[in-house]
């Protein structure tokens, strides 16, 4: 997300958020990072440093389409797989298209994730492409270039797929800061809006420190499984 911060001119800039969740269900704000735009130099840095920081190994990672993400996570956490986050990518493609047909490209696009099989995913996903090649061939196009990273949430237990198709729990995190940002016009200096943003991620993982994230405590045995 981004917010208002004045260095010597006043500009938005932009505010990185990492959340992690482990196997027992438990989530937490575990990085963030201000810096005046999105780029995967930044994001290189923070996965660095969480790893630095003692965050051994990560089993799945969401994200949205920052371009290069994918192989600064294969630098850093080499097992890691990786999911794009379908509301992101459903988004850009409704920026796309026109405003006439939005409303069925979403409604079909939507069918995606609400499939019980990665197999029975993949034949909505082609026959999407079917549907809509005619139409928005470069759309279809630049959909099947990345979709090895669309489907990745199929291969988890069923119980917790409705949390890893996309990155809405950051989402909602951002919306949080944004609200509680909005009475301020600006941030005066980076480190008002450090502490800031650091005030909200503790606030984040006090609220959320007992508490199981829905379906991970019913595949807890699992999840643990694919760490070493």
């Amino acid at each position: 997300t981004y917010l208002p911060l004045r260095r010597e001119t006043f500009e938005r800039e932009a505010v990185y958020i990492a959340i992690g969740i482990k196997p027992n269900g438990h989530k937490e704000v575990i990085d963030y990072c201000i810096a005046p735009s999105e780029n995967i130099e930044v994001w290189t840095e923070m996965l660095q440093n969480m790893k630095s920081r003692g965050l051994k190994q990560v089993e799945l990672f969401l994200s949205d389409g920052v371009v290069g993400m994918k192989t600064a996570l294969a630098r850093t956490y080499p097992k890691a797989h990786f999911q794009r986050c379908l509301v992101h990518v459903m988004r850009n493609i409704c920026a796309k298209v026109r405003v006439d047909d939005r409303e069925k490209i979403m409604n079909e696009f939507k069918q995606i994730h609400q499939q019980t099989s990665k197999k029975e995913a993949a034949a909505v996903l082609h026959k999407f492409y079917a549907r809509w090649n005619k139409a928005y061939s470069n759309v279809i196009k630049g959909l099947k270039e990345i979709e090895p990273d669309l489907l990745v949430f199929y291969n988890y237990p069923k119980q917790i797929r409705a949390s890893i198709y996309s990155t809405n729990m950051i989402e909602s995190f951002n919306n949080v800061i944004k609200r509680k940002a909005k009475p301020k016009a600006e941030f005066p200096t980076e480190q008002s809006l450090d502490a800031f943003i650091g005030i909200q991620a503790m606030s984040y993982n006090d609220r959320y420190f007992n508490r199981i994230h829905k379906g991970f405590g019913q595949v807890q045995d699992t999840l643990e499984s694919y760490f070493d």
